[in-house]
């Protein structure tokens, strides 16, 4: 988890030393859940491009595996899922799923194509020890139709929402952390460089400053730089 305020602080302190002004909090909230789902969404690219070129064997330089310790976060395991009308309904924080469980027994997914081959065979029909299921949107349906209960899965959920929350004193926005709407980041703790390089980088964007927008990609940059070599 990375702190709200210390990202916020870290961007307005830059901004001013750039004399660029002032973020406003509607804005930093904004831009720093932009930057949260930009950064965990680029963990699966770099994942997969990584596990192309095979594992670095050192403890703690081992790019792999500190994605997957950034990814593990964000894992949900055997969640029950709601049966209603004939489906169950997925979560609504899903990122991507991962398997699904019937009990002890994983159920298959397959698609509609597929499922027409293997209802017409004795051999492949579903059947509760050999049970599948087809996804439309936030929903499976499971085959055989007799199993009605104890279905769960695991899967990524997305992050929650980052909101720096703020009580206003003299027209001056302070933070107040004690507010039941605040969130932090829930990003590994060592993204905080990276949020506050990609917030600076959207906020360029915003206030039309190129050299802002520069200067956070240029910081970013130097620590994705850093991190592959």
């Amino acid at each position: 988890m990375v702190s709200v305020d210390t990202v916020y602080q870290t961007v307005l302190a830059i901004l001013n030393k750039e004399n660029r002004g002032y973020m406003t909090p509607q804005e930093y909230n904004l831009l720093a859940n932009q930057a949260q789902n930009e950064i965990f969404e680029q963990y699966f690219y770099d994942l997969n491009q990584h596990n192309r070129r095979g594992e670095i064997n050192n403890e703690f330089a081992n790019i792999i595996q500190n994605i997957k310790e950034k990814i593990d976060l964000f894992k949900v395991q055997e969640f029950q899922l709601t049966y209603f009308n004939s489906s169950y309904e997925l979560p609504d924080n899903l990122y991507r799923l991962g398997s699904v469980q019937y009990g002890y027994t994983e159920i298959e997914q397959v698609n509609s194509k597929e499922f027409l081959y293997i209802l017409n065979s004795p051999l492949t029909a579903p059947s509760e020890s050999y049970p599948v299921y087809i996804r439309t949107d936030n929903k499976i349906e499971v085959y055989p139709a007799s199993i009605v209960q104890e279905v769960s899965c695991n899967y990524v959920r997305t992050p929650a929402t980052v909101n720096w929350t703020y009580k206003t004193v003299n027209g001056t926005a302070l933070y107040n952390p004690s507010s039941t709407d605040h969130s932090n980041f829930e990003l590994h703790p060592s993204e905080e460089v990276t949020l506050v390089n990609k917030i600076l980088t959207l906020a360029g964007v915003i206030i039309k400053q190129a050299d802002i927008t520069q200067i956070g990609e240029a910081k970013d940059t130097k620590k994705i730089t850093q991190e592959k070599s």
